[in-house]
């Protein structure tokens, strides 16, 4: 799976680099697994803006914007507040366009309503409408965050 990690790293980078793009990420439940698979590409500065880790509530309000009421009302584990993260991270950046990242990747932490597994993605360019989508992957916390981490990046690509 690294290697298919990797690969999808690979390709984020080629897509960015031939269109002289840079990207954000503001991860939650990939604890910055994201940002590491990117900057372990050599040259990774040229495209790779800055990264977010706001595990906690608190820090997505201070690094991201992301409302209180909206956390609230929904939930860090939400569409809106992927939608306020993704938009943050270009707030906060100088990135051309940006991904965010909220789930649960478990053992615990779930409910009926989101259970273990459950993942929001974020995707927006910069002048450009946030496009949110979920997931609800299967597997332990290793498999539900490496998931994650392809599925963000395969969002990359179909943004580019």
């Amino acid at each position: 799976m690294n290697d298919e990690l990797t690969q999808q790293a690979r390709e984020v980078a080629e897509q960015l680099r031939s269109r002289q793009l840079k990207l954000a990420a503001a991860e939650s439940c990939t604890g910055g697994w994201i940002a590491k698979v990117l900057t372990d590409i050599a040259g990774s500065s040229e495209w790779f803006e800055r990264g977010f880790v706001t595990y906690s509530n608190q820090a997505k309000q201070e690094m991201l914007g992301v409302e209180a009421g909206t956390l609230r009302a929904h939930g860090a584990v939400s569409e809106a507040v992927v939608r306020e993260m993704v938009s943050g991270a270009l707030a906060h950046s100088q990135a051309d366009l940006a991904l965010s990242v909220s789930g649960i990747a478990g053992p615990g932490g779930g409910s009926v309503e989101k259970p273990v597994g459950t993942v929001w993605f974020g995707w927006q360019r910069r002048g450009g409408e946030a496009l949110a989508t979920c997931y609800c992957f299967a597997g332990d916390r290793e498999a539900v965050r490496r998931q994650a981490v392809l599925t963000a990046l395969q969002g990359v690509l179909e943004l580019l």
